[in-house]
């Protein structure tokens, strides 16, 4: 695909607007182990306290009451709903909506299913019907983290209107979606926004200083360079970063029908790709992210990771770059809500291996080892330099002494 240019803005690296009440921006801080040795999964972030890292990131598993109560019993740390607007009206949706890249090239129905695309929009429900639901989560479970993911037209008020009602239901924080690769973008709307960082600052700095929960910023891949929106972001008042959304994708050519899919009505457009098969991209963007905040944001802010978890070792990827929580909307759309079980366990199975007791033991350890291809190249040369230096044994039988005989036959044995 063809990457976008950013323009950057020339009051960019502006300070931040101040802080309003309430405003809470704490990274992950350790939270003391609940059960005598069992790793201990709970996380601290922006202040909200969550029994372990996995969150149903915005999207259909997140797109009404019923669902969203499922998640919470099943046991997922924090639910982001599907995005909102203030006008449901203009949003319509088509079926069939998705597509599916299987493993064999065949197409075969028996075969793992890797990647998934879908042309879906935002939600089509009432935002005053959200709003209710979203109230009477936050009535039956006052503990658990609910998060409302919005997006707006290129209006300052209408931005303002939003994000007041939607606190007013109670949401423990906001998820900006600055990203969604389909659907309105005539409307500045979306991957529209995240694409262009003048636009971005702009609407960042409304939204910063209207928010009084914490702000996460949801950035897309679908650019040359993701750690410029995502510092405009945070310089602008954003209390974390979620990345990435889905990768503007065709999925595919039906070669009898010798139409793309998904398809409607003989036709289609393109959509967003996630699932496995982007796993390795979303760690790439996620690593970078990370190295921006450790580098340029020393107080802190908070990362959410997203794109292609399946397992609890997906997970502690994610969080080896340091990753603070991880969103998880294609696997349960595959798997059901009880994945977060299997994903639990399979990541406290990962922190016993290594003696690690809580998320904290090794939240961003494998950041530092990421350079540059021309560091490899010294540090290899160094390598094998001191490796040439090492001599192992005798070099000839002229070295043999008398004294240290039994120490040089030490010398040479393999093992």
């Amino acid at each position: 695909m063809e990457s976008l240019t950013l323009r950057a803005s020339p009051s960019s690296t502006a300070s931040p607007p101040l802080r309003l009440p309430g405003r809470r921006r704490a990274a992950s801080v350790r939270v003391s182990a609940s059960g005598a040795g069992e790793p201990d999964l709970s996380v601290t972030v922006n202040g909200l306290k969550m029994p372990n890292p996995f969150v149903i990131g915005s999207g259909p598993p997140g797109t009404n009451y019923t669902v969203m109560k499922r998640a919470f019993d099943e046991g997922w740390g924090g639910v982001i709903a599907k995005t909102v607007s203030l006008d449901a009206g203009k949003v319509i949706n088509v079926t069939p909506r998705y597509a599916r890249l299987r493993a064999d090239p065949n197409g075969s129905t028996k075969s793992p299913i890797i990647g998934w695309q879908n042309i879906e929009l935002i939600s089509d429900r009432p935002l005053e019907t959200m709003l209710n639901e979203f109230k009477q989560l936050k009535k039956e479970y006052p503990d658990r983290i609910l998060i409302g993911s919005i997006m707006e037209e290129y209006n300052k008020a209408a931005w303002h209107e939003l994000i007041e009602r939607v606190e007013e239901s109670g949401v423990d924080a906001l998820e900006i979606n600055f990203s969604c690769p389909h659907g309105m973008p005539e409307r500045k709307m979306g991957a529209a926004v995240g694409q262009d960082c003048a636009l971005l600052e702009e609407v960042s700095g409304w939204i910063n200083e209207k928010a009084t929960v914490p702000v996460w910023s949801k950035m897309t891949p679908n650019i040359t360079d993701i750690t410029q929106p995502s510092r405009i972001a945070l310089k602008s008042g954003s209390e974390g970063i979620a990345a990435i959304n889905t990768i503007m994708s065709v999925m595919g050519i039906d070669l009898k029908t010798l139409r793309p899919e998904p398809c409607v009505e003989g036709y289609s457009t393109p959509g967003g790709y996630s699932a496995r098969a982007v796993h390795p991209i979303a760690l790439a963007k996620v690593m970078q992210i990370a190295r921006l905040i450790k580098e340029e944001f020393p107080e802190g802010r908070s990362l959410s990771a997203i794109g292609g978890v399946e397992t609890g070792n997906d997970a502690a990827e994610f969080i080896l770059l340091g990753a603070d929580t991880v969103q998880v909307c294609t696997g349960v759309m595959m798997h059901g809500y009880g994945l977060v079980k299997k994903l639990c366990t399979e990541l406290q199975d990962f922190m016993r291996m290594h003696d690690f007791t809580s998320i904290e033991d090794f939240r961003g350890a494998s950041l530092p080892y990421f350079t540059t291809h021309t560091d490899l190249v010294q540090r290899q040369k160094e390598a094998i330099k001191q490796r040439k230096a090492i001599r192992m044994g005798l070099q000839s039988d002229k070295d043999w002494t008398g004294d240290g005989f039994v120490k040089e036959t030490e010398s040479m044995v393999s093992n």
